[in-house]
């Protein structure tokens, strides 16, 4: 928004709201996702050491942009799934719930031990998720980790930036793999999503095949209902969003 007093002094394209194609970006839109992404990506290396990259505010995101970017944000703030096919429940933007950190956790990645980035849930959804492993662990000697927990709505717009090139720079198309803020279940402390890996680095996002074929996930299917936890995404699910066997969300 614009303040009444300052309207004389700003640039007239500031005060245009972006209408965003939604099939494929203009090269001028292009253009803008790469000045913001360049623009934002400091800001995300910075936080993802300590995990507060995943609590980041739209403020922190937006106190770095010019006013047409800010807009260019808005834009994407303003769609709805429903309108893509995709992802069509709108959770609302969500204030952070009463957070606890998932604490270290360490996976096998090409045989080296690697620390993945740290993560948040709702408390009540971290005690079912260690209730749920402890199950695991008795019953097959291991268990899966936390790849992506609680995601803010701001940091879930910058994800959505963030792949769109990897998908042709297409909303609607980037819109079957990631959420829309408003729309994640990552972002939604009442059907709160986990994405799992494995403790040898398999998390599925490019092959869910792989994650799919694994004795966790045929555990899940059998007993992650008694801990509360429900896959999101199955094969052809009428939410229109690809298969996502690592995904998993969380209701009382």
């Amino acid at each position: 928004m614009v303040a009444a007093g300052l309207l004389v002094s700003t640039p007239a394209w500031a005060l245009i709201a972006w209408t965003l194609n939604t099939e494929q970006f203009t090269p001028a839109e292009v253009a803008t996702l790469e000045a913001v992404l360049q623009t934002l990506e400091p800001l995300v290396t910075a936080r993802k050491p300590d995990g507060t990259a995943n609590i980041l505010t739209w403020q922190a995101l937006y106190d770095l942009l010019e006013p047409k970017a800010q807009s260019f944000l808005d834009a994407f703030r303003a769609l709805r799934g429903a309108q893509l096919g995709a992802t069509a429940r709108y959770f609302g933007e969500s204030e952070a719930p009463d957070l606890i950190s998932v604490g270290d956790e360490f996976i096998l990645k090409a045989g080296i031990r690697t620390r993945l980035d740290p993560q948040f849930l709702p408390r009540p959804v971290f005690e079912a998720y260690q209730r749920m492993m402890a199950a695991m662990q008795q019953d097959l000697g291991r268990r899966l980790y936390v790849e992506s927990g609680y995601r803010s709505p701001a940091y879930q717009l910058y994800l959505f930036l963030y792949y769109m090139p990897k998908h042709g720079h297409s909303i609607r198309e980037t819109n079957r793999f990631v959420a829309l803020p408003g729309h994640s279940e990552h972002g939604n402390p009442g059907r709160q999503a986990i994405d799992f890996i494995n403790e040898a680095g398999i998390n599925g996002e490019d092959h869910p095949e792989e994650f799919e074929a694994l004795e966790e996930y045929r555990w899940l299917q059998q007993h992650a209902a008694a801990f509360g936890f429900t896959l999101s995404y199955p094969r052809d699910n009428a939410e229109g969003t690809t298969f996502e066997p690592w995904h998993w969300h969380y209701e009382a």
